[in-house]
């Protein structure tokens, strides 16, 4: 066993209690307890805004000092009072039920272990700015793992096992740690070391690829937020777990959590050219894994240090309020996918086919006119995190929209001549010192940097539900917009699941299904079609086969069961609709823009360009 150093600081020993039992076994040693010690398990996670109840799974929890036992009493369904003599340490032990394979919690199987501290480190109430240390024991049933962590090793062997150090309690639970028989690779963007491990990577798997394509993106955004200068990390470490169906990331100060479907991890026959400078041919999955690394990369500036100032100190116990992610979520999206552009990761075309298909889940979400982006972010707590078959009638997306904010302010901004979004991010990090801020800060820099007062936008499309200026601005822009019908689903207004039959899973507010009366939770079974005046009955394997069947009749009869009866609805095929396909008119305006560069002189942007002094 490692020594504990001797300072007063909360250090918490980790065993593996019972890997088949999925039980974490965790020792509190608190050197200078209170009289009336408090400890408390947070209810939520920093960045993932649910109250989650991390203490659902927090067993076995008894505090002795000197060996003896030491009266505990639970005030509420996260919080212990001890009974603690001071100037005597105090040892905590309890065990944690892990078997949550998400970036948010915690996880423990004969293959792989992984954490946050929120789900397994007490909060010792009173000491949350004292140096914490961590120490991950290692074991004989876990001797061909190595642990991952962006915590400062303070005394490790080889594989990472042994005591890790953090400034503060904040510090403690933002350093997520890896543990298992993970891949491992590692590079240096603009001289700051960066390491990326992978769990249940298959034969296949091309990490030279990916180690590649992550070292352009983290230079890509180093350089968009300090051009020559360092981060504000020293070292960084991405935890990305491969798995056969599940897609997310969790950003933290100097490390990300990740998840992704194994089929998007890039391929060994798909490695890239050597000599070739452009990018190799890449799967619609992978793109959205480097969307997802780059996402989570630049919310090590905006989020993590750039974040709601109402958000400065997080309190552990309960619901922290927000009006501005669609800001910090929203803005990040916009750069997420752009910023592969200026990594060379993507080209132009799919970037435009990337930024139409999120202009059309907004414009395919009825909540959008329900629920500003404000009461949105406010919401997240009771919407975003807990959808249902009403939510895209209900509510918007801050991500979504938040992006579509981001792209009209970029593109205002450029057309105007007088700055970009880009300058106005790094202008808000300076004068914020890349710590908290408010919504004002933001229309205070736009004002600066544009050359005029921005209050009317953010109002109308933040605080309303006015539409968004997208295309105009884009086709100022040198977009062409083109226009292809919407599938049968988007133009009934359904959202369904093929498979046996036709499940429907949500009905859109004012659509064509919701007028026949098409509830979620119905299966689609048939159709009645008269034809020629005879009624025909047809079975319905997939949404598909509608205009087979239905021909050119503009009513038809639809088969429904729900809750095992049989319901006939009476369905009016509405009149096609479209969604719009962006291309390149203009390939120099375009590029001034996906490049980050100063759009050229021309008839559309001098006419409202203002003379700088």
């Amino acid at each position: 066993m490692l020594n504990i150093p001797s300072t007063p600081a909360p250090h918490y020993r980790l065993d593996i209690a019972n890997l088949h039992a999925h039980l974490f076994g965790i020792t509190l040693t608190v050197t200078e307890p209170a009289a009336l010690q408090l400890l408390a398990l947070p209810v939520w996670i920093p960045g993932s805004y649910l109250v989650r109840e991390f203490s659902k799974n927090l067993q076995s929890l008894q505090a002795t000092q000197a060996g003896k036992p030491v009266p505990l009493r639970q005030l509420d369904k996260h919080r212990w009072e001890v009974a603690a003599r001071t100037g005597q340490t105090l040892t905590v032990t309890y065990q944690v039920y892990a078997y949550d394979n998400s970036v948010r919690t915690a996880w423990l199987d004969a293959t792989r272990g992984f954490f946050n501290g929120t789900s397994l480190c007490l909060q010792v109430v009173g000491q949350e700015q004292a140096i914490h240390t961590l120490e991950i024991a290692p074991c004989e049933q876990t001797s061909q793992w190595a642990v991952a962590t962006g915590a400062r090793a303070l005394k490790v062997d080889r594989r990472g096992f042994g005591i890790y150090q953090c400034a503060s309690y904040d510090e403690l639970v933002d350093c997520p740690v890896e543990l298992g028989g993970f891949w491992s690779g590692t590079f240096k963007a603009c001289g700051v070391p960066h390491r990326v491990v992978v769990a249940g990577a298959p034969p296949s798997f091309d990490g030279a690829r990916l180690l590649a394509d992550t070292q352009k993106i983290c230079e890509a955004e180093i350089r968009f937020w300090h051009g020559k200068g360092k981060p504000p990390h020293s070292s960084y470490v991405f935890m990305l777990n491969a798995v056969h169906d599940a897609y997310g990331g969790l950003e933290h100060r100097n490390s990300t959590a990740l998840i992704c479907p194994r089929k998007d991890l890039p391929r060994l026959p798909d490695r890239v050219v050597p000599g070739s400078t452009s990018p190799a041919t890449q799967s619609e999955g992978y793109t959205r894994l480097l969307g997802l690394i780059s996402h989570e990369y630049f919310h090590t500036w905006n989020v993590k240090r750039l974040r709601p100032v109402e958000l400065a100190n997080y309190d552990y116990t309960r619901e922290n309020y927000t009006e501005l992610l669609w800001f910090f979520e929203g803005f990040t999206s916009y750069y997420d996918d752009l910023l592969l552009v200026r990594a060379k990761r993507i080209d132009h075309p799919t970037y435009l086919g990337l930024l139409g298909k999120t202009i059309h889940q907004v414009t395919q979400a009825a909540g959008r006119r329900v629920q500003t982006v404000a009461q949105a972010s406010f919401d997240a707590w009771i919407k975003y995190y807990r959808q249902d078959e009403n939510t895209p009638n209900a509510t918007i997306s801050y991500y979504t929209k938040g992006s579509l904010i981001a792209l009209c302010l970029d593109l205002s901004l450029r057309l105007e001549g007088q700055t970009s979004l880009d300058a106005v991010m790094v202008a808000l990090w300076k004068r914020c010192n890349g710590g908290p801020m408010a919504q004002s800060d933001l229309a205070t820099v736009l004002q600066q940097l544009g050359g005029r007062s921005f209050a009317a936008e953010l109002q109308r499309w933040v605080h309303s539900t006015a539409e968004l200026p997208v295309l105009p601005l884009l086709e100022k822009i040198g977009v062409a917009l083109q226009y292809e019908p919407d599938t049968l689903a988007v133009q009934l207004g359904l959202r369904v699941k093929d498979g046996p039959g036709v499940n429907i899973q949500q009905v859109m507010r004012g659509s064509a299904a919701e007028l026949a009366g098409f509830a979620s939770g119905d299966e689609w079974l048939a159709v009645e079609v008269s034809h020629r005046s005879v009624l025909q009955s047809w079975r319905l394997q997939s949404l598909d086969e509608l205009p087979l069947y239905a021909g050119k009749a503009k009513r038809l009869t639809a088969l429904v069961s729900r809750d095992r009866r049989l319901l006939r609805l009476a369905l009016t095929l509405p009149k096609p609709s479209q969604s719009v396909r962006l291309s390149i008119r203009d390939a120099a305006l375009v590029q001034s823009w996906l490049e980050g560069t100063a759009p050229p002189a021309t008839p559309s942007n001098r006419t409202n360009t203002k003379e700088t002094p």
